[in-house]
């Protein structure tokens, strides 16, 4: 008799054990979340994005290569040129602002000269999430978000993912944590990076709980070295 698989949520789609759903107060936001799965993100055990979109009562959660439209993915009217997608590339030290971790380009790469004004003027930011080259399908299938806004981020403080999980750039983050940045700083609370750190940190913590111990090598049947 096979041994019965582990509950799974429904929500986050992660077992059991690592499930934090019950613990959320959905925050309520003024700046819609708009998150776009690649269908082969796999990584349910360690992955974020449903656990981030379970997290804000303004968002929305997709699977799917491409969508015609912002209208048709998010499943009502939106103008893209008043939204913002997180971009994949990076930004030079010396372009940001002191005090400053996101940063908005123009259609050139270049940071817009009132970084104030242009994110008050956002209605909603546009998460791609997968692997590098996922999200870059994603990026390239999707032509409508060259229409929208540009944001780069250069947090302050590395991904809570440590060694658990490489990214493929030092500034790289979790959706969780990308959408707990860029939230915060475009409506100005603080307290909603804070409280999806803290989220993230209590799914790790369950995750590590979880993990069997390394296995002990037996030494004492090490083969004997020849010296030379």
């Amino acid at each position: 008799m096979s041994e019965a698989e582990p509950a799974v949520c429904p929500t986050c789609l992660k077992p059991a054990a690592l499930c934090i759903c019950a613990e959320i107060e959905p925050i309520e936001n003024r700046v819609a979340l708009l998150i776009l799965q690649h269908p082969q993100e796999q990584d349910k055990t360690l992955g974020t994005a449903r656990l981030t979109a379970h997290h804000f009562r303004n968002a929305t959660f997709r699977v799917g290569l491409s969508w015609p439209s912002l209208t048709t993915a998010l499943g009502r009217p939106a103008d893209p040129r008043r939204w913002a997608v997180l971009h994949l590339g990076s930004v030079q030290a010396a372009t940001i602002a002191p005090g400053r971790d996101i940063v908005v380009l123009d259609g050139r790469r270049a940071p817009l000269p009132d970084q104030d004004t242009a994110l008050a003027e956002l209605d909603g930011v546009v998460l791609l999430d997968g692997t590098w080259s996922q999200a870059k399908t994603l990026w390239w299938r999707n032509p409508w978000v060259l229409k929208a806004r540009r944001v780069v981020l250069a947090p302050r403080r590395p991904s809570l993912y440590g060694s658990l999980r490489r990214e493929p750039r030092a500034e790289g983050l979790s959706t969780l944590e990308a959408a707990g940045l860029l939230i915060s700083r475009i409506e100005q609370r603080p307290e909603i990076e804070t409280t999806l750190r803290a989220s993230f940190e209590r799914m790790l913590d369950r995750y590590r709980a979880t993990r069997p111990p390394p296995a002990r090598r037996d030494r004492r049947f090490a083969p004997h070295r020849r010296r030379l």
